[in-house]
């Protein structure tokens, strides 16, 4: 900030938490309004090809890039101050979020010079997983969008920062998905939100945080492939993950959301999925009620229908056999504190700090 990276001073947006059954956080933010990047891809195609000629993070300055993430040779964790990249291979980097929403907003791009499109894989998401749980905060969370759903750079990323309450969709009641066959071996559980204004799935535990991000990017693959946007929220230091398969942008094209929401501007993704409202003009900030933030997120979720359909067939995808047993209903409290630790930031890929996992 004292250098001048950033665009605006997120410090100085208002933030109030909106009284309510779930305390939506709402933010009054006019700087990112006018001056974040614009969407230079089309809007209703999950995967479209990288395009060396648009925006892309080769473009961003060094100076913006905080450090390299990669696995290490053994289960220590290391910060290393100084380290000599590979050549041989393009390293995964954090680099700050010039348009910041929040305390320490990053993006983590995986392979940042191989120029891969905005498309989840099992290596990827794991990447993103291990970063969650080496930040060892349960208030430091990251996020993916797709295309069609509100990313706006199509080279592959994930954004995370700090947010130092629990988020909405994090104390949502769940119902637990019973298993009937497939995956047998399997310690990942399966659920859906009840009650909260987006349908979506959330997966949990798993032996190892690879099985996890396994089972959770097959399910994003078939989403991909199959044209349907979704965000995908990593909570828990990584133990937790939420799929929102969603469809606004489709109402948008189709003119079936009110134009009181469209004047908002708001697009929601998965910050204001999760709850954390984004909001661009002092009056929706000043006037904001959680009746107005379940409107804007119901027209996001799937209906209950096509929900229900679009869930069969990401557990075929992925092996597994819904068992018509009922379950029941889980109650979530929020996510509890744990401390999280701060690296230092250094200018240059070639002699940056590097983070072992």
């Amino acid at each position: 900030m004292s250098r001048g990276l950033f665009r605006y001073d997120v410090t100085a947006c208002e933030t109030k938490v909106i009284p309510g059954k779930y305390g939506f956080v709402a933010q009054l933010n006019e700087g990112r309004h006018l001056k974040k990047r614009p969407t230079e891809f089309r809007v209703d195609r999950v995967l479209q090809p990288f395009d060396p000629a648009k925006f892309n993070f080769t473009k961003v300055g060094q100076e913006e890039v905080l450090f390299r993430f990669e696995a290490g040779e053994d289960r220590k964790s290391l910060f290393l101050e100084h380290a000599v990249a590979d050549e041989t291979k393009s390293p995964s980097v954090v680099a700050i979020n010039v348009s910041p929403i929040e305390y320490g907003h990053v993006l983590l791009i995986p392979r940042v010079l191989d120029c891969l499109p905005q498309r989840i894989d099992p290596d990827n998401l794991l990447l993103a997983l291990h970063m969650a749980a080496e930040a060892g905060s349960a208030y430091f969370r990251l996020g993916y969008n797709s295309l069609g759903a509100f990313a706006t750079i199509n080279h592959l990323h994930f954004q995370a920062y700090v947010l130092s309450t629990p988020f909405p969709v994090e104390k949502a009641p769940t119902q637990k998905i019973p298993i009937g066959n497939g995956l047998s071996q399997s310690r990942v559980k399966f659920s859906k939100l009840i009650d909260y204004p987006v349908r979506g799935l959330v997966y949990e535990g798993g032996s190892t945080l690879k099985e996890l991000s396994d089972i959770v990017a097959r399910s994003c693959i078939w989403l991909q492939e199959n044209n349907i946007p979704f965000n995908v929220l990593i909570s828990d230091s990584g133990r937790r993950i939420f799929l929102f398969p969603q469809c606004y942008a489709e109402k948008q094209a189709l003119g079936e959301v009110s134009q009181e929401l469209l004047d908002t501007q708001v697009n929601p993704a998965v910050w204001e999925i999760s709850g954390h409202m984004v909001l661009k003009r002092k009056k929706d900030y000043d006037e904001a009620s959680e009746d107005y933030a379940w409107r804007l997120l119901s027209e996001v979720s799937l209906s209950e229908e096509r929900f229900e359909e679009v869930e069969a067939y990401i557990f075929e995808a992925i092996g597994l056999v819904e068992s018509k047993e009922t379950a029941a209903v889980e109650k979530n409290e929020g996510t509890p504190y744990q401390s999280s630790t701060t690296v230092s930031a250094a200018p240059h890929f070639t002699e940056g700090c590097l983070v072992l996992h």
